[in-house]
């Protein structure tokens, strides 16, 4: 059976958001419209929007239901007014790419953002600035000083925005104690339906609508609400909430991992960190190299974000973070989710610990001739090659393997 530890890519749905889900799918009506039919819809819409809201103690008005992450960060940056932006370096590139005059703050080998360089850049100009800081980094898991972030941004008239996508339903978040203007939030990622997130206003914090049509979400979003969908993130939401003591004990399972991978560098370990990832680097053997042989393990990981059409690529988190290439080429991301077990992590040291044995260790030329330390030949009686092992989910050999796993 294949362990799925991929959970900050998306994460499985909640069997009660799936029910409420097809529940509300049974009903017509559109939440605009103002018959019986509408109401009933727009009630639902009204109830997710508290779910959401009690997650992140923000206020049920403040929250505009989005289409994911994606569009939240873009709505903040670019519905906030400002023409200066600040984001910093280990940003997601939903928060990276839609401002092309953004000035990127530096984090420190830990990935944790520069303060003192915000402070400098917040300086140099007195045009009043938008700051991006996330609250978790979605590849390494380092947690960010966002309160410390707002307090630096204050003083310069500066709003925040806080990509908490991954952070929210992980670790407690409090929108208040943190005092960010705007909070992202994205629903698959802590077991609710894809295509569907948030953001979260601050009471008084200006917003213009990016996407304009009817009116929809008090006129700062327009287009029909996914009532089915945005059922689905509250359930999800209100479920995450009630689980965070459970969720913070996948803190063991990520540790007991963390110990386990020998000749392994974890990057992100000496910071804060989200209790379910890992990020961990096999020098010597290319990230997709691991990914191809674990996955015919029946282990799912990936080589950080997986909003890049399915590519593998350098790492521009862990080059911010200063982790040379080699490293940062080799580095994966383990992922634990709400439905992990030990099993899982025992398969995973496993796995990875034969995956290390045959490509990382000792030298090519043994490992070409099959006399890689603890493995022995086929034809002597030790185990087939993981590429030979069937593929518990298998797929056409050749490219179209490829396009499907994107």
């Amino acid at each position: 059976m294949a362990i799925y530890l991929d959970h900050n890519a998306t994460t499985p749905m909640r069997p009660q958001a799936i029910a409420a889900m097809v529940e509300a799918m049974r009903f017509v009506g559109n939440a605009s419209s103002v018959h019986g039919f509408g109401r009933a819809a727009r009630a639902r819409v009204d109830r997710a929007r508290r779910q959401v809201a009690g997650l992140i103690g923000g206020e049920a008005a403040n929250v505009i239901f989005t289409s994911g992450g994606t569009e939240a960060n873009n709505l903040a940056l670019r519905g906030g007014g400002r023409a200066r932006v600040l984001v910093s370096a280990i940003e997601h590139d939903s928060v990276l790419s839609p401002i092309d005059s953004a000035k990127r703050i530096p984090v420190d080998a830990r990935g944790i953002v520069d303060l003192a360089a915000l402070e400098r850049l917040l300086a140099m100009s007195r045009e009043p600035a938008i700051v991006a800081v996330m609250l978790a980094n979605n590849e390494t898991g380092v947690i960010q000083p966002v309160a410390e972030v707002v307090r630096i941004a204050r003083a310069h008239g500066a709003l925040v925005a806080c990509d908490a996508v991954q952070a929210a339903g992980k670790i407690a978040v409090d929108m208040a104690a943190l005092g960010v203007d705007y909070l992202s939030l994205s629903a698959h990622k802590l077991g609710g339906p894809q295509g569907v997130g948030a953001l979260v206003l601050r009471d008084g914090a200006p917003l213009c609508a990016v996407q304009t049509g009817g009116g929809q979400e008090r006129g700062r979003r327009g287009g029909t609400e996914n009532v089915a969908g945005v059922v689905g993130f509250g359930v999800a939401a209100e479920i995450a909430g009630h689980e965070l003591g459970a969720f913070a004990r996948l803190a063991e399972l990520r540790d007991r991992v963390q110990a386990a991978l020998q000749g392994a560098r974890v990057l992100g370990a000496d910071a804060p960190r989200l209790p379910n990832t890992l990020n961990v680097a096999m020098p010597g053997v290319p990230a997709q190299t691991q990914i191809m042989a674990l996955d015919l393990a029946g282990i799912a990981i990936s080589a950080g974000s997986a909003c890049s059409s399915g590519k593998v690529k350098f790492s521009p988190v862990l080059h911010a973070m200063g982790v040379a290439e080699a490293d940062a080429g080799s580095a994966l991301r383990i992922s634990f989710g709400w439905n992990s077990t030990e099993q899982d992590a025992t398969r995973m040291i496993a796995a990875w610990m034969d995956v290390y044995r045959r490509l990382a260790s000792p030298s090519p030329r043994m490992r070409g001739e099959g006399r890689g330390e603890g493995e022995l030949g086929v034809a002597q009686g030790g185990r087939a090659p993981l590429d030979a092992a069937p593929h518990p989910n298998p797929l056409p050999a050749g490219g179209e393997r490829e396009q499907q796993a994107a």
